[in-house]
């Protein structure tokens, strides 16, 4: 990964006037490998393999009206390129009772991936956890985005959990979800 040249990048919490630029940004992502998943009686299994020709993965729309939550547990922030664009976001959510921070969503715009715009992003979440008093940093990835899996496991994360059903009757039914975390140190 190149690193980032801060000065490349303006980090700040996200604004109303953000809201239409962050359900515009390109989440799609390419990629030549996948986990495959292997249920068994004391637990589950990944084997990366790859795939050919590779996927590409759209998701689609948001629900609308999910996200329009005040909360002070919960916060996205942004991340804008020089020009001003939108290089990407990441939206998470605390929760007091198992001191939990969930991200809830992290996208960074194709043009601006490779660049540490993700793993700043996650820095700010890491802040953020700190300040509420998270125990652990938790999310959901589904299995075909291998690259979103290697770059949180290089940030730290490591698997916990799995959800074979949680994309049933979606577009992305057949599709397991993988559950990440990292402690909050």
């Amino acid at each position: 990964m190149a690193p980032v040249d801060d000065t490349a990048y303006r980090y700040r919490a996200a604004a109303p006037e953000d809201t239409e630029a962050i359900g515009a940004l390109d989440g799609s992502f390419t990629t030549d490998t996948v986990f495959q998943v292997t249920v068994t009686e004391d637990g589950f299994a990944l084997r990366e393999i790859p795939v050919d020709p590779p996927l590409t993965k759209v998701f689609p729309e948001d629900e609308p009206g999910g996200d329009d939550r005040d909360d002070t547990d919960s916060r996205t922030f942004v991340a804008h390129g020089a020009s001003g664009d939108l290089a990407g976001f990441v939206a998470v959510s605390y929760s007091a009772w198992n001191r939990r921070l969930t991200i809830e969503d992290i996208e960074v715009a194709p043009k601006h991936r490779g660049r540490g715009v993700g793993r700043a992003l996650m820095g700010l979440a890491v802040e953020f956890a700190r300040e509420r008093g998270a125990g652990h940093i938790w999310l959901e990835v589904t299995n075909v985005n291998a690259p979103a899996i290697h770059a949180y496991r290089r940030m730290g994360f490591a698997f916990c959990g799995l959800d074979t059903s949680l994309y049933e009757g979606t577009a992305s039914a057949g599709e397991q979800a993988l559950y990440m975390s990292m402690p909050c140190r």
